[in-house]
């Protein structure tokens, strides 16, 4: 099976996927749109939020884009283009879809990764979906318990902040 990117409007994705699945409700078409759980700070409280680890992409999982299916897609309101081009619609590279699965093992909203830091205050994951990322891995802010994470695709840079758990740190016992 093949994945396929279709780029559509900021902050439009569940509306587009909502009306992608209407026009499509023979389930030959599977859309995906992985999330991620983080805990933001608004005017003081924390608050658990979903948000896009890929902001405006979402994910076509198909043999093939026929030309019906790119037309259907092109027609519902939010379609900007599938990547690379609308004129040379190409599925992901087998690199870009290692990193498209992993975070989908993980189901289609990734909970928060459990960490720990060694005595030179280096980040170790124990589980989670940055388990396997720690070499992506440009930025860790521990009073917001998130991780920057540097993600490629289609030869794009990506800079994506996970959210994170610390256990007790290690080696600070002994």
């Amino acid at each position: 099976m093949n994945y396929y990117v279709i780029q559509v409007k900021t902050r439009g994705e569940k509306e587009y996927l909502d009306r992608a699945q209407k026009r499509f409700q023979n389930g030959d078409v599977h859309l995906l749109w992985p999330r991620r759980n983080l805990r933001i700070r608004r005017r003081g409280e924390w608050l658990d939020t979903v948000s896009p680890i890929f902001p405006s992409y979402l994910f076509l999982e198909a043999e093939d884009v026929t030309p019906e299916m790119y037309e259907t897609f092109r027609k519902i309101p939010g379609f900007y283009h599938f990547l690379p081009n609308n004129r040379n619609i190409t599925p992901l590279s087998e690199g870009d879809r290692t990193i498209l699965m992993h975070f989908l093992s993980f189901g289609e909203v990734v909970d928060k990764s459990v960490v720990m830091f060694d005595r030179d205050k280096r980040i170790r994951v124990i589980s989670g979906p940055l388990k396997g990322m720690e070499g992506r891995i440009v930025k860790v802010d521990r009073r917001k318990e998130r991780a920057r994470v540097k993600l490629d695709m289609y030869e794009n840079s990506f800079l994506i902040d996970f959210g994170f758990e610390a256990l007790d740190n290690i080696g600070e016992s002994r």
